[in-house]
């Protein structure tokens, strides 16, 4: 990748009718920062809409009131995405369920979660000014070859 880093910073209202449109566009700069195919057509669309539902339904209850801010970096080593809702958090390991255990096959929650961090290769939870998930996902050699 010949450019520099390409970045992105967003707040839009706790409305899930956003979610598409943020993806687009961040899938957009990952195409144009030469991520591999499949990471741009599978991968980054599934794990953010995941961490944007979560911010707007559970984070901030869709409370109109309330926004989530989402900060995108693209580099030559990584894509690195935080989601940042007005939520008081909650503990990422004890609510990411493995949905193929039998006693998590009739649940619905915790498959998100469990979603990005098998599509990302870090996922991490922290308190800033609210709540925030990071996503991490690295280029591969062979990113620059693939479309």
């Amino acid at each position: 990748m010949g450019q520099g880093p390409l970045s992105l910073e967003l707040e839009i209202p706790s409305d899930i009718g956003y979610i598409e449109d943020v993806v687009a566009e961040v899938v957009r700069r990952c195409e144009a920062a030469a991520f591999s195919g499949r990471h741009v057509a599978f991968h980054i669309p599934v794990a953010l809409t995941e961490a944007l539902s979560n911010a707007i339904l559970r984070g901030n209850a869709e409370d109109a009131s309330k926004s989530v801010r989402v900060r995108v970096r693209v580099d030559a080593h990584a894509l690195v995405v935080e989601v940042e809702d007005d939520g008081v958090g909650f503990d990422l390991e004890a609510c990411t369920l493995d949905p193929t255990t039998s006693d998590n096959l009739g649940r619905e929650d915790g498959r998100g979660l469990f979603l990005m961090r098998r599509l990302m290769d870090l996922v991490e939870q922290f308190r800033a000014r609210g709540n925030v998930v990071r996503m991490t996902l690295r280029r591969r050699s062979s990113d620059d070859r693939a479309a």
